[in-house]
């Protein structure tokens, strides 16, 4: 199901050109009316249901109608996002919360670095950056 805005808590992040969602939508489905400052899904039938844009929301004004699979019939699910975790809170049809904690990361922000001793210091170098050296080829073994 779709992603859906709702208008009431909406501010069009305060008047900036480009809202958060818009800015973190992977297919672009995201636009700010620019008459009413409220942001929606300009294509709900292309929405992933990929959660970035209800995460990044800062007024929380974003929902995903949840599969059965996922979220309990006619439940709700809305994620709360900090610096070290996200906080699902799944509201359910007869009124009952449940939240959950999970964190999203492993290191502090910044630190991560697969390839601490790679070092790309010649961009125009045709070499992929785990390649090393091509050697030399020997003219003597040309003929």
């Amino acid at each position: 199901m779709p992603s859906y805005v709702d208008p009431e808590k909406c501010d069009g992040c305060k008047g900036g050109d480009k809202t958060a969602c818009m800015y973190i939508c992977p297919n672009d489905l995201m636009v700010l009316n620019k008459e009413e400052m409220k942001a929606y899904n300009q294509e709900p039938d292309a929405c992933w249901e990929c959660y970035s844009c209800v995460k990044i929301c800062p007024q929380g004004a974003i929902y995903v109608r949840g599969y059965n699979d996922f979220v309990p019939m006619g439940g709700q699910v809305h994620p709360m996002r900090s610096s070290d975790s996200i906080m699902w809170t799944v509201k359910f049809r007869n009124g009952n919360m449940k939240r959950f904690k999970f964190p999203i990361r492993t290191t502090a922000e910044g630190a991560a670095n697969a390839y601490p001793d790679l070092k790309c210091d010649n961009l125009d170098d045709e070499l992929l950056s785990t390649e090393k050296e091509l050697p030399t080829p020997d003219p003597a073994k040309r003929a």
